[in-house]
């Protein structure tokens, strides 16, 4: 009788624990993010630099960009960059993925210029912030941005949950 008793109380306290232990996870899926988390504008200010062939210095690098994100996996950009001094407008375009963990990636075609550049990014502030890298290969390029209507601040302008 015993043996019996002590085997139900395990049971119980194994599916007790197995319960717990899977509610939480489903809450935090619940309140992941997606491509719709990132759906608005935002105002992003680039710092860094890219590298160029020995002996030559690294190029400093800077700019400015109004990123608007569609919540489905699409991005446009209008802004202005300088490398070593000599700044011209700039346009891009491209798509990105946003990860429930809310890390994601972005790939965009630059104009002028004609060149693909990739990054990573973090989700931040309830997702009025973004802290990004570009990932390419012999750049050190560090972007901030928020956005420009942050939730709360504007219910009717830029809402990702719309």
């Amino acid at each position: 009788m015993k043996r019996i008793t002590i085997a139900k109380a395990f049971t119980i306290a194994v599916i007790t624990a197995l319960t717990l232990s899977i509610a939480p996870t489903a809450n935090a899926h619940d309140k992941g993010c997606s491509n719709a988390t990132l759906k608005g504008t935002f105002a992003e200010k680039d710092t860094g630099f890219i590298t160029n062939p020995s002996p030559a210095p690294a190029s400093l690098f800077a700019g400015v960009n109004l990123e608007t994100f569609d919540g489905k996996g699409t991005i446009t950009a209008t802004g202005f960059a300088s490398l070593d001094g000599n700044g011209a407008p700039q346009t891009e375009t491209g798509t990105y993925t946003v990860n429930p963990d809310c890390t994601g990636t972005y790939e965009v075609q630059i104009s002028p210029g004609g060149f693909t550049a990739h990054a990573f990014f973090v989700i931040d502030d309830g997702g009025n912030e973004l802290q990004i890298i570009v990932t390419d290969p012999g750049t050190v390029i560090n972007c901030i941005a928020r956005r420009l209507f942050p939730k709360g601040e504007e219910p009717d302008r830029d809402d990702w949950r719309e």
